[in-house]
C-alpha cells in the first residue's frame, strides 16, 4: 500500500480542518478509497494511488484558497473537488482578515498609497489618525509575504516616551517596549490567524522591534514600516532609511498632528520629506479627513482639532504683532 505525507505549508490548519476536522471528515467522505490521517500540519494518506493523486492535488488547491481568502466553506471544498474554476481574488483587494473580510482601499488616497507602493521602493504615507496608514501598509506586507515576493516582515517604532521612564516600568525589555508596539500587533492579528502568526514570530519572519533596535542592520528580502515617524528624530529616521537591502521595500507613516518630541526637537519626518522631495524611487501620499475610516465621530475630532490649532496660531501671531 502507497503512503504519501502532505505538509501543509504557510496556512492555519485549523481552518483548513473546520471546527471540530468537520473539513477533514468531508475531503474523507469524498475520498473513500483513501485512509486519512491529520497531525498538526502533516496530513498522511494511504490507499488508492489515483484517488491519492486527485486527492493531493485537491489539497494544494485548498491550500492556496486559505492562504488567498483565510477562510475555507464545505461549498469551497466541493467546488474544488468537483474540478470549477478556482475562485477569483476581486480587483482592489489586498488580503483577507482572519475573519474573510476584504481589505482593501476605501478612499482615492488610500489607493494612491497601494500604487505608490506599487511602483516605489520606499513610500512616506502622511495623514491625520484613522486614515488606515499603518493598516493599509501592514495589509501589502501580508500580502508581500503571502505571494512570496517578500522573505520577512519587519515593523518598527520610535518609543518616545520610553526614555529614563522605561527603566521604571516592570518586566523584562519586551514587555516594557511591547505597549508601544501594541497597534502593529493588532493590525497582525486581524490578517494573520493567531497561531500561524505566533509561529512566524518565533521564526522571525515577523519582527517587531522598537527603532533603536535597527542600529547596525541591513534589511533585505523583506517589507519594512515605520510606524508614527513624526517621533523620531534626524539622525534615528536617517539611521533607519539607510538600512534599506536589496529588494526591500519600505513604508514610512507618520502624523504631523501628533508629535509628541519636546519642543525643541525636530521632526525628523519633516526634515526627510524636506530633503528627499523629488528623489526618484521615493513616492509621498498625504491622507487627509476625506480618508478617516473609524467611527464618524474620529473626523469631527480632527476637523475640531485643525480647527483650534489655526486659531491658535492667528491668535499667537496676532499677539506677536
Amino acid at each position: 500500500m502507497i503512503e504519501k505525507h502532505i505538509v501543509l505549508e504557510d496556512i492555519d490548519s485549523v481552518i483548513f480542518y473546520g471546527v471540530g476536522n468537520a473539513h477533514l471528515q468531508m475531503m474523507k467522505a469524498l475520498y473513500p478509497k483513501l485512509r486519512i490521517v491529520a497531525r498538526d500540519n502533516v496530513i498522511r494518506i494511504m490507499g488508492d494511488e489515483e484517488q491519492m493523486a486527485a486527492f493531493e492535488e485537491s489539497v494544494e488547491k485548498m491550500r492556496l484558497h486559505v492562504l488567498r481568502f483565510n477562510s475555507l466553506s464545505e461549498e469551497d471544498i466541493l467546488d474544488i473537488v468537483k474540478g470549477k474554476r478556482a475562485k477569483e481574488v476581486p480587483e482592489g483587494v489586498i488580503v483577507y482578515s482572519t475573519s474573510g473580510r476584504p481589505i482593501k482601499p476605501r478612499s482615492e488616497n488610500q489607493l494612491k498609497l497601494i500604487e505608490a507602493y506599487e511602483h516605489n521602493d520606499m513610500v512616506f504615507a502622511v495623514g491625520p489618525a484613522g486614515t488606515g496608514k499603518t493598516y493599509l501598509s501592514i495589509a501589502l506586507a501580508v500580502k508581500a509575504l503571502k505571494e512570496k515576493t517578500a522573505k520577512k516582515i519587519i515593523l518598527s517604532r520610535p518609543a518616545v516616551e520610553a526614555g529614563e521612564k522605561l527603566g521604571f516600568l516592570p518586566g523584562d525589555m519586551k514587555e516594557k517596549i511591547d505597549p508601544y508596539l501594541q497597534p502593529l500587533y493588532d493590525a497582525l492579528e486581524d490578517m494573520i490567524p493567531q497561531v500561524k502568526l505566533q509561529d512566524m514570530m518565533e521564526k522571525h519572519v515577523i519582527q517587531i522591534a522598537p527603532l533603536a533596535f535597527m542600529r547596525g542592520r541591513t534589511l533585505s528580502d523583506a517589507v519594512v514600516i515605520l510606524d508614527e515617524a513624526q517621533n523620531t528624530t534626524p539622525a534615528q529616521i536617517r539611521m533607519f532609511l539607510t538600512r534599506m537591502g536589496w529588494n526591500t521595500k519600505m513604508i514610512i507613516t507618520g502624523d504631523m498632528t501628533q508629535i509628541d518630541l519636546p519642543h525643541t526637537q525636530k521632526s525628523g519626518l519633516i526634515e526627510a520629506l524636506h530633503i528627499l522631495n523629488g528623489v526618484e524611487g521615493i513616492g509621498v501620499v498625504n491622507l487627509n479627513q476625506k480618508d478617516i475610516v473609524r467611527h464618524k465621530l474620529v473626523t469631527r475630532i480632527v476637523n475640531a482639532y485643525e480647527e483650534y490649532d489655526k486659531e491658535y496660531k492667528n491668535n499667537e501671531s496676532f499677539n506677536k504683532n
